[in-house]
């Protein structure tokens, strides 16, 4: 089984899909972890693995993202 690194933690559900959508366009495969709670979406958070691997290309692809 591959080992996977966690890219991000928010609260943010567009956050997450955007940032999801962005690593799956460019060939990185993503697992989401939704952990908030379902009646009070203040506990808990979304987050996002991708492969060890790619760990670094991901967050290259965040920090130029985040500047646009």
């Amino acid at each position: 089984m591959k080992e996977w690194y966690l890219i991000l933690k928010t609260r943010n559900m567009a956050e997450a899909s955007i940032v999801q959508g962005m690593l799956e366009e460019n060939n990185i495969p993503v697992q989401v972890l939704n952990k908030l709670d379902s009646s009070y979406l203040n506990f808990g958070d979304i987050e996002l693995y991708v492969p060890v691997t790619l760990k670094d290309m991901a967050k290259g692809l965040m920090d130029k993202g985040l500047l646009n």
